[in-house]
């Protein structure tokens, strides 16, 4: 049986070229289905990454108790002095606890090549500590900004879509005019932010000694329970502490969601056109070869290579559309960088990420679909009557 397998699907493959017009319908199709599927979790998957390895294991964020984002949290100094001496925070550079108040302020900018209708950009007030809490930011041009002085840093993907931001230039935020001295990059959502100095963007934007969160490095990740039961335990306080990895994953929960059933829906309704199509091309080809499938059959060959040879040729055919999408959605989207808006209703700037996971994926998908088209045809040619099929013309 076997043998007969092998010989039949041989002789199958070998004639696709002169069914080449039929065989493409499955080939386009399918390509398309996997070309969309990963895109679009790619899409989910690169923002992702984005935001996650913008967190650290051994860092904490300090919010208002309730808040759930920077954006929405906020308390004075006081308080913010208070957190910065809790327990379980590693020292710094300078012998001092690394802990940094941090203030959030949306701003505006215009993408480039735009004129009208310019899109929220964070600008995030930060203290000395924050650098050494994050050592994955760079500056990769220019220098720091002066405390003090109306200075800002910016992130790379902020300098690579919105205009305005590179060396030298000037930027108009909110009725005060900052000068952009240095471009950072640091791989993850940081990229997508502006950094000032923590007093001068405090006193600019009149937040008083008021800031957003307090960031603080850990001496161990178990340390972020000893520091939440300590500013739990303290009356002065209403604050929620989380692992900065936790917050920012957390961050992502609705956009992956909305992507993956966006991804699921597109999917199934093309999916199901090519499965449409794929039964279509496989009872053309079957029809077309009734004498040859007749003849096989009178000459010894068994119905079950004849139904096996039909389904390999089926997932084939999907297999080779699996991989022309796979190739044309890494070709245009792999790397592909975009920006959309962040839980804190700003832009947060992130590539595609299309990974191999994502790919086999996409395959999967592919034969399942070559599978299921080529099912019902493939039956059909093994159930076909000899004497009749021979009559055939």
């Amino acid at each position: 049986m076997f043998r007969q397998i092998f010989a039949i699907t041989g002789l199958n493959l070998r004639s696709i070229p002169q069914r080449w017009g039929p065989s493409l319908v499955i080939v386009i199709g399918l390509a398309g289905v996997v070309a969309v599927f990963t895109a679009l979790l790619a899409m989910a998957q690169g923002f992702q990454a984005t935001l996650q390895d913008a967190g650290r294991t051994d860092n904490a964020i300090v919010l208002r108790g309730g808040s759930g984002a920077e954006l929405n949290s906020g308390f004075g100094g006081d308080s913010a002095d208070i957190i910065k001496l809790g327990p379980g925070i590693r020292k710094g550079s300078d012998g001092k606890p690394l802990a940094s108040g941090e203030l959030i302020v949306i701003t505006e900018l215009l993408k480039k090549g735009e004129t009208i209708n310019g899109a929220n950009v964070t600008l995030r007030g930060v203290e000395p500590a924050s650098f050494e809490l994050r050592p994955q930011l760079k500056i990769i041009e220019g220098r720091r900004f002066e405390p003090g002085l109306r200075e800002i840093i910016v992130g790379a993907g902020v300098a690579r879509l919105f205009d305005g931001a590179g060396v030298g230039e000037t930027l108009r935020m909110r009725g005060s005019d900052w000068t952009v001295v240095g471009i950072f990059e640091a791989g993850d959502a940081n990229d997508s932010e502006m950094w000032a100095d923590a007093g001068t963007a405090q006193s600019t934007f009149n937040r008083g000694n008021g800031f957003s969160a307090v960031r603080v490095g850990l001496e161990s990740p178990e340390s972020l329970e000893t520091l939440k039961a300590a500013l739990a335990a303290d009356p002065r306080l209403t604050v929620e502490v989380l692992q900065e990895q936790a917050y920012y994953s957390a961050q992502t929960g609705q956009f992956r969601a909305t992507i993956s059933v966006l991804a699921g829906v597109v999917t199934f309704i093309m999916a199901l056109g090519a499965i449409f199509a794929a039964l279509n091309t496989m009872y053309a080809a079957v029809a077309t070869r009734t004498r040859e499938i007749a003849t096989l059959r009178a000459i010894g060959f068994g119905a079950m290579p004849v139904l096996v040879s039909v389904m390999v040729e089926a997932v084939v055919l999907a297999f080779v559309g699996g991989v022309a999408g796979a190739f044309i959605a890494w070709a245009m989207f792999d790397n592909l960088s975009v920006s959309t808006l962040g839980q804190s209703f700003t832009q947060v700037v992130f590539a595609f990420q299309v990974s191999l996971p994502l790919v086999l994926s996409g395959l999967a998908i592919a034969m399942v679909i070559g599978f299921i088209g080529g099912l019902l045809p493939a039956v059909r040619a093994a159930r076909m009557q000899v004497t009749t099929a021979l009559r055939t013309q």
